[in-house]
């Protein structure tokens, strides 16, 4: 039930973060270049948005902390397996044990730090240039993001020592899709 939870967080927060970026590039452009065209100089020219690249900005990096979380609990993060896929497979386990580990150790020791900058942050006071937000605030994607990485990371090593299986993408695979068609295909009949 946790797990389900912290799934559907992880993937509402990327979701939400990359759309609401989107959609304000898509406005702060839209003002920018409608404040030059006459008949539309008078609404927008009031619209004050340029605190909107900084927002985006750190809405970004913050879906990339999130993002990199899911990346390794999907199996779509970043990885060579080249030489892995050619060892024998009781090498491989030990390498790729020892890779899922190595990924945890290093997200946690980041988390960590990360945890002590938003720490030793918090009293100073200090606030962002545009937006005027605390910048505790800002950054403490680093260590939320990083620990979730690190479970994420340990979660797919217990998985695969008990499996053998790591978690894959297919890239021909969009989820939904086969639903959608299988729906229809019931509805046809």
């Amino acid at each position: 039930m946790f797990l389900r939870i912290l799934d559907r967080l992880e993937e509402t927060i990327i979701a939400t973060l990359i759309a609401a970026a989107t959609l304000l590039i898509f406005v702060a452009v839209l003002q920018r270049y409608a404040v030059g065209v006459p008949f539309l100089y008078p609404i927008f020219y009031g619209i004050n948005i340029t605190w909107a690249q900084e927002l985006c900005i750190y809405m970004f990096v913050w879906m990339a902390k999130f993002g990199a979380a899911y990346g390794v609990r999907t199996g779509i993060h970043v990885g060579v397996d080249v030489i892995v896929n050619m060892l024998k497979p009781k090498y491989q386990l030990k390498v790729i044990m020892f890779g899922l580990l190595a990924g945890a150790f290093f997200t946690f020791i980041v988390g960590s730090m990360g945890a002590k900058f938003i720490v030793e942050l918090y009293p100073t006071d200090q606030v962002s240039p545009d937006l005027e937000m605390p910048r505790w605030i800002i950054f403490l994607c680093v260590p939320l993001g990083s620990y979730l990485m690190c479970f994420r990371f340990l979660q797919v090593a217990l998985a695969y020592w008990k499996t053998g299986q790591l978690p894959h993408h297919d890239p021909g695979h969009v989820e939904g899709v086969v639903e959608s068609v299988h729906a229809a295909k019931d509805l046809a009949r």
